[in-house]
């Protein structure tokens, strides 16, 4: 039992805490207990990377204009490309910081676009919006949540929100749990990719993060959320 426990902890690089080999163990029919799993790798000190996140500190910009947080009137979404989440986060790379732009779908928790850029401003989260459009063709009426930052009220993202007949949703003030999905997703990268790791390129930082999303994120990580499914297998089920 101890080496097929290290076998899916080894392949989800150490990603994977006791539950989520647990739940592998179900999807492969294996026969094992949830106790006896999590006795197993804490006596062999498998543990699942996890660290702390900071967020970028913004100051508050009540005065600028903002949108209601539509989320709470609509429910949570059915099928795809009915709500998607957006953020930025920053990352350390070297004596300086980069920034991580993703799209998130909320039904099924997939990333659909992102980008890693030098500068935070309007044109990162636009380019990244952009991509999500191509790739993902949503009917008009999305609604498309986020913080209340200033590259996403910047005049050329609402044209191109406006263009494609989409809802915007922000956060209430101070409240930024009510982006919680993006937020989580920062947490698991920083945890399960970035901690503990240096990158000597933004290159190399972008290839490591498209791994990690495309390869890992996307069509392998079990999601608790989703029944213990990875997004793109929720979304070929629903």
């Amino acid at each position: 039992m101890l080496f097929k426990i290290r076998r899916i902890f080894n392949d989800s690089k150490g990603r994977y805490g006791s539950p989520r080999v647990y739940q592998a163990f179900r999807r492969e029919g294996v026969a094992v207990g949830e106790n006896r799993v999590a006795r197993i790798m804490r006596e062999w000190c498998m543990t699942a990377r996890v660290m702390r996140v900071y967020r970028r500190m913004t100051r508050r910009r009540d005065h600028l204009k903002a949108l209601p947080n539509h989320r709470l009137d609509v429910g949570k979404p059915v099928a795809e490309n009915q709500q998607w989440s957006s953020d930025v986060t920053y990352i350390k790379l070297g004596k300086t910081y980069v920034y991580l732009a993703v799209v998130l779908d909320l039904f099924s928790r997939r990333i659909i676009s992102w980008r890693l850029e030098e500068k935070l401003n309007a044109n990162l989260a636009k380019a990244t919006l952009r991509q999500a459009f191509t790739s993902r063709q949503p009917e008009a009426d999305l609604v498309f949540h986020t913080d209340r930052g200033i590259e996403y009220r910047a005049a050329r993202t609402q044209a191109l929100l406006n263009q494609y007949r989409v809802r915007h949703s922000m956060n209430r003030p101070g409240r930024c749990t009510d982006n919680a999905e993006v937020e989580s997703f920062f947490k698991t990268l920083k945890g399960e990719l970035l901690h503990a790791t240096s990158f000597v390129s933004l290159r190399q930082l972008r290839k490591h993060i498209k791994d990690y999303i495309d390869g890992f994120y996307n069509s392998e990580r079990l999601h608790s959320s989703l029944g213990y499914r990875t997004p793109l297998e929720f979304e070929k089920i629903n």
